[in-house]
């Protein structure tokens, strides 16, 4: 809601500012809010504009001033007053209006925005193996791919999730050479592991089978990727079977992560016509075959390959047929690869060799690159089984979190609900809270800690202020009217519930779930200090009135906000 003041603001300021200098426009000054907020809610920078109009800093403030305090449209711009601070104009909102107005707003769980209306937005991420379980770095994936979404679509977009399974290639037949030659036909069943743990432990015994044989064990993938590229039968229902166990234990995380998409494409159905579009590109001249037979590309004079010699495909290959298809399927405005960053160099020969194939739409599409996540004793490594399952790891939280609840809720079955919670908010406000382009530790310990910037402190938060309204027996909010006397912390807490579009819309367009992570958090300290400092229930009249209809608006923020970065809301823990 801010944001549409400062908009109406600059309309009025720069108005006014026409008439000292006609060349002055809207990119001479911009409206901030103060650190300090006693010295006014907005401030007006007046530097570049007097230095521009060769007018003292004083003399344009006092025309403004005269202005504001004048003007028939004051009203609708919630003006009290305004002072100048140096060589700014700060000014001073009416904060009983701007609640009244945020409290309608909230009432009514009116956040949207309209800054990517008409935008048709297809966003990839998770983009498993079904050679091994999710694990840490896939959560960051998962909860950068929701989050970003979500907060896509609250802004206005028409967006399509995707999901991009790697269901074959090398490091798909690794793990069927190892359960080929080690399995003696053991199941998940029979072996009581969850599928696509049963199928990764075979990933890590091929690994260590190489160790000790690797020129026939390469030889070996190599020709079984080839078998399993001419269809041999054999090799087609081994891999047929190992990847419905991979992929039904994917699901079974995805079901308990709440990760969703709109349609899942699977590289084994695609592969071949990334094939064609190069042997297409070839018949043309775009590409050429180098002295070893292989197709390949010259991307910023450096040689890059689209097949093998053996005519094989790589991951390149078919994401070209796979990005052709999908916009076929769904012709987008945008579409945004949520992929690590490793991978920057192959996105930026993907859309560059898609350009040269003559696509225009390639430059809409965007790398969306994110940092590793590591451990406190360094690298996961799937290759070496040391990475960090994702099922093990909600496991390990919710353990941690269930010793924390052993006497706060009597009912074991609620508290092991709350503590699975717990622990998908620890983990997703984690993985979130920092942008998205930094590498990160994650510390299990840290991120479960119910004080301080995580999950759980902001979960603490709703709840708590959930019983609050609870026992205030106030059911219903919406013929509040304020007009008391406000206290700075309640100015406060009134400024940051006004922030809120304003700040799902940056996010959006920055996709970064962090910064709103940072003003959920920032809410979260601003109402602890409201409801230490301040009656609440003990509070009389309109006063007690208006104070849990604002404890309420930042209870409607913060479930949304939970929503947007698909963390649990809990209203007692």
């Amino acid at each position: 809601m801010l944001k549409l003041v400062k908009k109406k603001y600059k309309e009025a300021i720069l108005s006014v500012l026409k008439t000292i200098d006609s060349s002055i426009d809207e990119s001479y000054f911009h409206i901030d809010t103060p650190p300090d907020r006693e010295k006014g809610d907005l401030a007006v920078p007046l530097f570049k504009v007097a230095k521009a109009s060769k007018k003292n800093p004083t003399e344009i403030a006092d025309k403004i001033k005269v202005f504001l305090e004048n003007s028939d449209n004051s009203k609708n711009l919630y003006f009290v007053s305004c002072v100048q601070v140096g060589g700014f104009l700060n000014i001073f909102l009416d904060k009983n209006k701007l609640i009244c107005e945020q409290f309608k707003k909230t009432c009514k769980n009116d956040f949207k925005s309209d800054a990517l209306k008409n935008e048709k937005i297809m966003i990839e991420f998770s983009c498993p193996n079904t050679n091994k379980p999710l694990h840490l770095g896939h959560m960051r994936n998962d909860s950068l791919g929701m989050s970003i979404s979500n907060l896509l679509k609250e802004a206005g977009a028409e967006v399509y999730r995707v999901n991009l399974v790697n269901d074959r290639g090398i490091h798909i037949c690794k793990s069927m050479l190892a359960y080929k030659l080690f399995g003696d036909n053991c199941t998940p069943e029979s072996t009581g592991i969850k599928a696509d743990r049963f199928v990764g432990d075979f990933y890590v015994k091929y690994n260590n089978y190489e160790k000790e044989n690797e020129e026939e064990a390469k030889s070996q993938i190599a020709q079984m990727l080839l078998q399993w590229e001419n269809e041999d039968k054999e090799i087609r229902e081994l891999w047929q079977k190992m990847r419905t166990w991979a992929l039904s234990g994917i699901q079974k995380t995805y079901d308990e992560t709440g990760i969703v998409f709109d349609k899942t494409y699977y590289e084994s159905e695609i592969y071949k016509k990334g094939k064609d579009e190069v042997l297409k590109g070839l018949e043309k001249n775009i590409f050429y075959r180098d002295k070893t037979g292989a197709i390949m590309v010259n991307i910023d004079d450096k040689p890059k390959v689209l097949l093998r010699s053996d005519g094989t495909s790589i991951y390149l290959t078919q994401d070209i047929g796979t990005a052709i298809k999908r916009h076929n399927d769904w012709p987008y405005t945008s579409c945004i690869y949520v992929v690590g960053n490793e991978q920057k160099d192959h996105f930026k020969t993907l859309f560059a060799v898609l350009e040269k194939l003559g696509f225009s739409w390639s430059k809409k599409l965007k790398h969306l690159s994110y940092g590793m996540v590591n451990l406190p004793n360094g690298r996961m490594k799937s290759r070496e089984g040391t990475v960090v399952d994702a099922d093990d790891l909600i496991e390990s939280l919710s353990r941690q979190s269930l010793e924390s609840m052993k006497d706060k809720i009597e009912d074991k079955d609620k508290r092991n609900e709350v503590s699975k919670k717990i622990a998908l908010g620890a983990l997703n406000y984690f993985l979130l809270s920092q942008s998205p382009e930094k590498d990160m530790i994650f510390n299990p310990e840290e991120s479960l800690s119910f004080t301080g910037d995580t999950g759980p402190y902001i979960q603490y938060t709703g709840a708590r202020i959930s019983s609050l309204l609870k026992k205030s027996n106030k059911q219903e909010f919406n013929n509040v009217v304020f007009k008391t006397k406000r206290e700075k912390i309640e100015n406060d807490l009134i400024v940051q519930l006004c922030n809120f579009s304003y700040i799902i819309e940056k996010s959006a367009l920055s996709y970064d779930p962090s910064i709103l992570t940072g003003y959920l958090y920032g809410l979260c300290k601003i109402f602890s200090s409201f409801y230490h400092d301040l009656p609440i229930l003990k509070a009389q009249g309109d006063i007690r009135e208006e104070r849990l209809a604002i404890s309420y608006c930042v209870l409607c923020v913060l479930q949304k906000g939970f929503e947007l970065l698909n963390i649990p809301f809990l209203d007692e823990m």
